[in-house]
């Protein structure tokens, strides 16, 4: 055991006792070098009977099989709604992978550190984070609505960001997490941002500790685990390892929760089309020459606007016109939106090839890449034309009720 005080004497760690169970708790940085060697150094101590790592299953299986996304169904992806998440999960991606392609360590190397750690000396694997996509959707829901744009904008401007960081620097993202680092600006700012991004976390990674330290299920307990997480959780599991008597089943019940929809946002889309029908009824009513240029007005902005975001996500030409046509009816009916119309017809006539897919995780590190890709090029177009008719619905709602007050 001496061996492993040496190993963890200058690293962030915390020793805790849960029973009869040791855990060392090491602080990482996710991209480091040096945490990648320490972790590989401590397993093959031989002083521990199992690991756990700062993963989910799904992380784990785009770690093991980076090639993973490649095979997914756009379409599906699109029709279920699932694209501005499969776009959030590739620009936190293509952030880990900037800084990592710096230094030429893969993004993770200290996960996979231990995974290889425990595979190569048959020792159990316990993956105790929560699952990343329910932890975007509790973080999106958990800040205000006039918030969000800024929290997406946040997440992609850590993609478009060209700055160098120092291997000196990335050491000190010990003291963090790579999530808050990339939302670090909203993260100080946000008592409900910080709480799902790092604070439920370290509740449900300790519940998960705790749970694999007195499974039942086991002959006997574990004698020492090496748990391996992001340095900022350091603090916080500790004190919920030492401190929370609730017990750990119940924890994770109530954190792998799906938050709860509010009712509004989906009455809200319907109230806006009820007034903007409700404007055309009356200005047809005083003068049809009225009703007329309001329609035509709502037809050019929302259209315009939607067709805008096509020529930003470099769509292809007809792309670009189903967009304009399709933005002023779909605006007039949330069941559907123009994103999903204007990314079909980029799917039908852009088809993405093998190489795109191949290559969608490396492309989507650098800006000019999200362009080029056919695959993240969808989701471009996913997105930019939704944000172009969503403006132009307020826009052109706005112009069509200053005709009937003199405007």
């Amino acid at each position: 055991m001496n061996a492993v005080h040496d190993l963890i004497a200058d690293e962030p760690h915390r020793i805790l006792r849960i029973g009869d169970t040791e855990v060392i708790l090491l602080g990482t940085a996710h991209v480091s070098r040096a945490s990648a060697d320490k972790v590989r150094a401590l397993i093959d101590t031989g002083e521990f009977d199992a690991i756990a790592i700062e993963l989910c299953e799904s992380r784990q299986r785009a770690m093991l099989d980076p090639d993973a996304l490649g095979r997914m169904d756009l379409f599906s992806v699109i029709r279920q709604g699932h694209a501005p998440m499969i776009a959030a999960s590739l620009a936190l991606g293509a952030y880990q992978q900037r800084l990592a392609d710096q230094y030429g360590i893969e993004p993770g190397a200290e996960m996979r550190a231990a995974m290889d750690g425990a595979l190569d000396n048959g020792l159990p694997l316990a993956l105790i984070d929560r699952d990343i996509g329910l932890t975007l959707r509790r973080t999106y829901r958990a800040v205000p609505w006039w918030q969000r744009m800024g929290l997406i904008g946040g997440l992609f401007g850590s993609v478009l960001s060209r700055e160098k960081i120092d291997e000196s620097e990335i050491e000190r993202l010990k003291e963090g997490d790579m999530l808050e680092s990339t939302f670090s600006e909203f993260a100080e700012q946000s008592e409900d941002l910080y709480r799902t991004l790092i604070e439920e976390r370290d509740h449900y990674m300790a519940a998960q500790l705790r749970r694999l330290a007195t499974s039942e299920t086991l002959e006997r307990p574990h004698r020492r685990i090496l748990a391996v997480v992001g340095a900022g959780h350091l603090p916080g599991i500790a004190e919920q390892v030492e401190d929370n008597v609730t017990p750990p089943d119940a924890i994770l019940q109530a954190l792998d929760q799906a938050p709860p929809k509010a009712r509004w946002p989906k009455i809200v889309p319907w109230v806006i089309v009820g007034i903007i029908l409700a404007g055309f009824a009356i200005g047809f009513a005083r003068n049809p020459d009225i009703g007329l240029q309001m329609v035509m007005d709502w037809v050019l902005i929302n259209g315009g606007l939607a067709a805008i975001g096509a020529i930003i996500a470099l769509a292809h030409p007809l792309t670009v016109v189903t967009a304009a046509l399709a933005a002023p009816l779909t605006s007039l009916n949330p069941t559907i939106g123009v994103g999903f119309v204007a990314a079909a017809v980029e799917l039908f006539l852009r088809k993405p090839r093998v190489s795109d897919f191949a290559s969608l995780r490396k492309d989507t590190t650098q800006p000019r890449g999200w362009w080029r890709n056919r695959v993240s090029r969808v989701l471009l177009v996913f997105l930019l034309t939704t944000l172009g008719s969503a403006a132009g619905t307020y826009i052109g709602g706005a112009r069509v009720f200053s005709h009937l007050f003199g405007g």
